[in-house]
């Protein structure tokens, strides 16, 4: 990983952060599968389906709209490496109950894949622990592979969905850990 300092956002971050590059290129999308057997029980099942190529996906929030919803937050955390800003955490506190919930984790293209994520999501998570919440959420697309295998690779549960879930439509993934 990249020397990064990690640090709460100030205002005039706010076009260097909205500079990064969002979309992200992936072979994989969870496909989910719900399944009502006769005893009323219902199974979800997320299925790894690997696509025929590659395919480059939008970011579901266009530049208006991560304004209105940073605005929201409760916190940013940022990562910078020699100064400049590579990555970013949107966090909001849930007081019910007691959750921390990540909207946003963004890291500059060419920086992926080298831990930076996951160090945002460790800061995240003091930064929760210090507010006195018990659990983080991250929500991601269905489609953001790495993201999903992120999350499964920090002990993170997958808790959920929402079809429709992003201003571009796209499905919504919850994925849940209580704090250590």
């Amino acid at each position: 990983m990249p020397q990064i300092e990690i640090r709460p956002s100030h205002a005039s971050d706010l076009e260097p952060l909205l500079a990064i590059e969002r979309d992200y290129t992936t072979q994989y999308v969870r496909q989910i599968e719900l399944e009502n057997d006769e005893n009323e029980r219902l199974t979800i099942t997320l299925r790894r389906v690997r696509l025929p190529r590659p395919i480059r996906v939008d970011y579901p929030r266009n530049r208006q709209q991560l304004l209105e919803a940073w605005s929201r937050c409760d916190g940013i955390l940022i990562a910078e490496a020699q100064e400049q800003i590579v990555a970013y955490i949107a966090l909001s506190l849930q007081k019910n109950p007691f959750t921390l919930w990540i909207s946003d984790l963004v890291v500059s293209r060419t920086l992926r894949r080298q831990g930076i994520g996951q160090a945002l999501i460790l800061a995240a998570e003091e930064w929760g622990l210090a507010k006195d919440t018990q659990r983080m959420i991250l929500e991601m697309q269905s489609r953001n592979d790495a993201a999903i295998q992120m999350a499964k690779k920090l002990g993170f549960d997958f808790c959920g969905f929402q079809e429709a879930y992003y201003p571009n439509g796209d499905v919504g993934l919850f994925f849940a850990r209580r704090f250590r």
